[in-house]
C-alpha cells in the first residue's frame, strides 16, 4: 500500500473534531504556500502586467472601486 493511500485512510478514520482541525490546518497551509508563490512571482516581475493594466484603466477612467 502506498503512503498516500495510508494517509487517506487515516484521514477518513479521524473523529469529526480532529478532521475539522486537519482541514483548518491544511487550508492555512495552502494559503501560506499561495502567499509565498505570489511573493516570488511579484519579485520576479511576473505580476507587473497587472499594475500596468490597472494604471491603464485608471487613465481611461474605467477603473472600478471595489
Amino acid at each position: 500500500m502506498s503512503r498516500l493511500l495510508e494517509i487517506q485512510q487515516e484521514i477518513l478514520a479521524l473523529p469529526a473534531d480532529e478532521y475539522k482541525q486537519l482541514r483548518q490546518w491544511f487550508s492555512e497551509l495552502d494559503w501560506k504556500k499561495w502567499d509565498q508563490e505570489i511573493e516570488v512571482d511579484s519579485k520576479a516581475g511576473k505580476l507587473d502586467f497587472l499594475i500596468a493594466e490597472a494604471q491603464d484603466e485608471k487613465e481611461k477612467g474605467t477603473l472600478k472601486d471595489l
